[in-house]
């Protein structure tokens, strides 16, 4: 299956965000080493890598860190897991494992979430589906 949409980050050093990528659960699907490009996959969640300054670039004026007011939220089975995974690696985390629940129309939705940090300063937040409540009126 191909995803409906698969972010491609620019970064400064492909190959050391692809080893943190790999940290996190990220299998390479492909990559091409002359461009500076990787294409990652994880349970679903799909990613490309592509170095500033090698292969094709954009944007030339970027620089770190990098996905300013962006994180991609991607889901996992055990998220607890995968947190002692990224403190054990000393990623940067920029919010530490939490069990949070967000109001919906139809009552509150459940996730055990952390965000980590990408060498560029990307940040991905990776979430375990907890569930739904509903929501009951007192009045």
């Amino acid at each position: 299956m191909n995803p409906a949409l698969v972010p491609e980050l620019s970064v400064t050093d492909w190959r050391a965000t692809q080893a943190v990528l790999h940290t996190l659960g990220f299998t390479t699907k492909y990559e091409r080493p002359d461009e500076g490009f990787a294409y990652l996959t994880r349970q679903g969640a799909d990613l490309m890598i592509d170095q500033i300054g090698t292969g094709r670039d954009f944007d030339d004026n970027l620089t770190p860190p990098l996905g300013r007011g962006l994180n991609l939220q991607i889901r996992v089975t055990d998220a607890q897991s995968l947190y002692a995974t990224a403190q054990s690696a000393n990623l940067p985390i920029p919010l530490p494992l939490e069990d949070k629940w967000y109001r919906t129309p139809a009552g509150q939705e459940g996730n055990r979430q952390f965000m980590a940090a990408l060498p560029d300063g990307y940040l991905l937040r990776f979430y375990q589906d907890l569930g739904t409540k509903t929501l009951t009126s007192f009045w």
